[in-house]
């Protein structure tokens, strides 16, 4: 008996000695960091250990991570492929830090790298290895085709998210440069013509070439047009195929570079290894980053060879040499294409949305389930009885389809609170959409059928319990109501 309560206390303290320790941690980067820390906020936990779907937090805790760091993460944390990558270049005496210089590892990377092209790119590209952001390949892709064109109009559009250095942050979502023309983003349950489906993307077409046709539209004929096939930030919005396929003929029939950004929904992500794929849309310049570095910091741009005009030295950047990346890119890209991982991710992604969509029918609150592949969405909604969350004079009611035809207004505060309530449950998922009311799902391709189960489990549980006492509050609201 002594031993045994000798054990307990031993681990009581190891417990408490991580407690604190996980607290101090956070404690100090409160005190430390930039006030702009996003992740941090809403996910207070100290990741020390992780392989694959699993992170496992410095107090004890272990989570399954549906963040995958943004979607970087296409083979998980640790996958025994990259660790072998990493290793293999540190063990051989290869330099780390090369510029731009030519090296076997990057000779790989490439080599790997356009043998997964979209046909009718591979076998006329060029590659430009540029700083190490999605961000920075945006910026890349915008000088070139402005260079290319001799012009410096862009077209972006609503709800887009392109990253957050100033000239990507003019093609994104909420910005206002008069550079870029905004366009409307095909959607079914948020509309911007309030019809959806064919005929609202065909509205949509319709804009984009009035706009450009038009002389007086104020909008004269741009450098590029760039587009995102899927908005990961937006809320995960698949564009529909027909629609990709009128902006491809719409961009071609007046020589305009279209540029398709797969940072997030590149390497099997949505089902196809390039999610313009889907469409068999071939873009003239495409924009990668996150999985193509197998977890560590890389980005490029692939274009059409005819773009190429650019002198030595127009675009660089120092850190556009890291070998480490190119070779966890190599053997993440490789695996991923022999293991058909994304035809996995296709399969599994349709069979978690199917699952999914019974929380629509089952909890008001869910406004719709979308995605492809393993980027999937959940719209948090309010509901009818929610009238209490809405200030007098709000007008959020005012769009309220009582008929049920309609979406109801977005709640980003109930979206938090399931991302509170799967944090308790060890389940880490990411905000996102319009309003931040969309939960968003981006596990890695090597996810399990059985991890699968559990995130569903784990996600539905937190739906109801938010649900659940979401209707508590709205009857004691009513009751209070009826005694005044």
């Amino acid at each position: 008996m002594a031993v045994t309560k000798s054990a307990v206390a031993s681990l009581k303290r190891e417990a408490e000695g991580a407690h604190a320790a996980h607290e101090g941690i956070l404690r100090r980067q409160s005190a430390r960091e930039s006030a702009a820390r996003t992740y941090a906020r809403a996910l207070p936990i100290v990741p020390v250990r992780a392989r694959g779907l699993t992170i496992e937090g410095a107090d004890g805790r272990r989570y399954l991570d549906c963040l995958s760091g943004a979607g970087t993460l296409a083979l998980g944390h640790n996958h025994p492929v990259v660790l072998e990558a990493i290793r293999k270049v540190l063990d051989s005496g290869a330099p780390l830090h090369v510029l731009d210089l030519a090296t076997p590892v990057k000779d790989a990377f490439t080599t790997e790298l356009f043998r997964t092209l979209p046909a009718g790119l591979a076998d006329r590209a060029r590659v430009q290895f540029c700083g190490p952001a999605g961000t920075d390949a945006v910026e890349a892709a915008f000088k070139l085709v402005r260079t290319a064109t001799g012009r410096s109009g862009l077209l972006a559009f609503t709800g887009a998210y392109h990253g957050m250095t100033a000239g990507a942050l003019e093609a994104s979502g909420g910005a206002t440069d008069g550079r870029v023309a905004r366009l409307p983003y095909p959607q079914d349950y948020r509309c911007p013509f309030g019809i959806g489906g064919e005929r609202g993307a065909e509205l949509g077409a319709r804009w984009t070439e009035s706009l450009l046709d038009d002389v007086k539209s104020g909008v004269p004929l741009p450098a590029g047009m760039i587009l995102e096939p899927v908005q990961g930030e937006g809320g995960v919005i698949p564009a529909p195929d027909a629609w990709l396929r009128r902006m491809r003929a719409i961009t071609a029939d007046r020589s305009i570079p279209l540029i398709a950004d797969e940072v997030q929904t590149g390497v099997g992500r949505t089902g196809r290894f390039w999610a313009v794929e889907h469409s068999g849309v071939v873009p003239d310049v495409m924009v990668l980053s996150k999985a193509i570095g197998g977890s560590l910091p890389l980005a490029v741009v692939v274009y059409r060879d005819d773009l190429d005009v650019w002198q030595p030295g127009a675009h660089a950047g120092t850190f556009r040499g890291n070998q480490l990346a190119m070779a966890a890119g190599t053997a993440t890209l490789a695996y991923v294409r022999e293991h058909r991982l994304a035809e996995r991710a296709q399969t599994l992604g349709a069979r978690m949305l199917d699952q999914l969509r019974s929380l629509a029918t089952e909890f008001p609150c869910v406004g719709e389930v979308r995605g492809r592949g393993l980027m999937i969405g959940v719209e948090l909604v309010r509901a009818e009885e929610d009238r209490e969350a809405v200030s007098p004079g709000s007008g959020d009611f005012a769009s309220l389809d009582t008929a049920g035809a309609g979406p109801r207004p977005a709640a980003p505060e109930l979206a938090a609170a399931v991302q509170r309530e799967c944090l308790r449950r060890g389940l880490i998922v990411e905000l996102g959409g319009r309003h931040a009311s969309v939960v968003r799902l981006l596990p890695p391709l090597t996810i399990s059928d059985e991890q699968a189960t559990a995130v569903l489990d784990r996600l539905a549980d937190a739906v109801e319990a938010v649900a659940r006492g979401r209707a508590e509050r709205s009857r004691g609201f009513q009751r209070s109501e009826r005694a005044g």
